[in-house]
């Protein structure tokens, strides 16, 4: 019998496939890079359960808000609304760190707890947090809760005892810490933050307040323009 002849080999189309493949790589990469940075400055996530709002309409700061910086002279005031398992806060904060440090001088930054309902953990990080900030650990506590986002975020099991284990790290009382956590004017606290943002129009984290004006940001520039501007 005579055997067909070999099927003839096609590198050029086999190049091609594999052009068209790196492409489609490059491509999903730069999609994949957008989508990181539109979720931290322009989509921020829905909180599907409304709070009732306080009698006063919501305030944008108290007197025991967390105020990051301290200018001597105060040219203006950023209000952050964040929440702790939140990936687009993650992703914001070494930013809004470096901001702090240019602008820390003129402008006061300032924190206040947005935990979002969808997020199993956002409430306990946030009462872990605010447990050691009555013992002066706050901005340690938050470096700590972002630094370790990825090991507890999304999880649906309590992270209360992995929290406690940062409190012990960071050597805070921890009977007092344990004390603070269970009670009612720590989660009052919280529910206070969350309230005043509900009636200021927050629906997802991070929402930035300058100068009691909500932003719309799209880019770093943006940002820093808008800083610049306001520490005039």
């Amino acid at each position: 019998m005579t055997q067909a002849p070999p099927k003839p080999q096609r590198p050029a189309a086999d190049t091609a496939k594999k052009v068209r493949i790196v492409i489609w790589i490059l491509i999903a990469a730069v999609v994949a890079t957008g989508a990181i940075w539109f979720a931290v400055f322009a989509a921020p996530k829905p909180a599907p359960a409304p709070v009732v709002a306080p009698a006063d309409g919501g305030q944008l700061v108290r007197d025991d808000s967390h105020r990051i910086t301290a200018p001597v002279t105060e040219k203006a005031q950023l209000v952050e609304f964040l929440d702790f398992e939140c990936e687009a806060c993650r992703a914001a904060n070494p930013l809004v760190e470096q901001l702090k440090k240019e602008y820390g001088d003129r402008i006061t930054f300032v924190h206040r707890y947005f935990p979002l309902p969808g997020h199993r953990n956002s409430g306990t990080s946030a009462l872990a947090v605010e447990a050691a900030a009555q013992q002066g650990k706050y901005e340690q506590m938050v470096a700590v809760m972002f630094e370790t986002q990825a090991k507890w975020g999304e999880k649906q099991d309590s992270q209360a005892a992995v929290f406690r284990g940062y409190a012990q790290d960071l050597g805070l009382d921890m009977a007092r810490y344990d004390a603070d956590i269970a009670d009612e004017k720590t989660k009052e606290r919280i529910r206070k933050d969350v309230s005043d943002g509900t009636a200021l129009g927050v629906a997802g984290t991070p929402t930035f307040f300058l100068d009691g004006k909500k932003l719309a940001l799209n880019t770093e520039e943006q940002f820093r323009q808008l800083l610049d501007d306001a520490a005039k």
